[in-house]
């Protein structure tokens, strides 16, 4: 798919905001506090592939492999359920992304949450929700209105 609307021209600072959400989730990564950079990878790709969001799965693939992940974890992202090779964080937070993502589907249910929160504090739910947030409006941006799937490369955006 290409642009339909050139996003980046014609509302710069739409652009910029969405951008000071992934400056903010990058300022975290990896630190203590807050939440694995290999993680939010999968996050944003599995949110990319429930979405059908092409560009996006393209430069997440792309990030995701340039800091060593897998490609046998790559190709089972989408029966995560299924596969014995994800971490139980990282299942938590797949579980998460989808039930966030699929929200006129269902809603969080107290046992998602309970499972959820047993592998992350106040502030990395906080902020692994805010990284669901911003993929899925990145993938809003590029479904709508278009993107130039296969151009992305890595660190294009840091």
């Amino acid at each position: 798919m290409s642009f339909r609307v050139n996003f980046y021209q014609s509302s710069p600072a739409a652009v910029q905001a969405m951008q000071g959400l992934e400056k903010y989730l990058s300022s975290i990564a990896d630190r203590p506090e807050g939440l694995p950079k290999a993680l939010m990878e999968l996050v944003k790709m599995r949110v990319s592939q429930l979405n059908g969001c092409a560009y996006c799965l393209d430069m997440h693939s792309k990030d995701a492999r340039a800091m060593g992940e897998t490609e046998q974890r790559l190709y089972l992202l989408s029966a995560w359920h299924e596969s014995p090779c994800y971490t139980a964080q990282e299942c938590a937070a797949l579980e998460w992304c989808e039930v966030l993502t699929k929200l006129s589907e269902t809603t969080p249910s107290e046992a998602c949450f309970e499972r959820v929160k047993r592998h992350f504090t106040d502030k990395q739910m906080t902020d692994l929700t805010l990284a669901i947030n911003a993929i899925n409006g990145w993938n809003r941006f590029c479904v709508g209105l278009g993107a130039e799937v296969g151009s992305y490369q890595v660190g294009q955006f840091d």
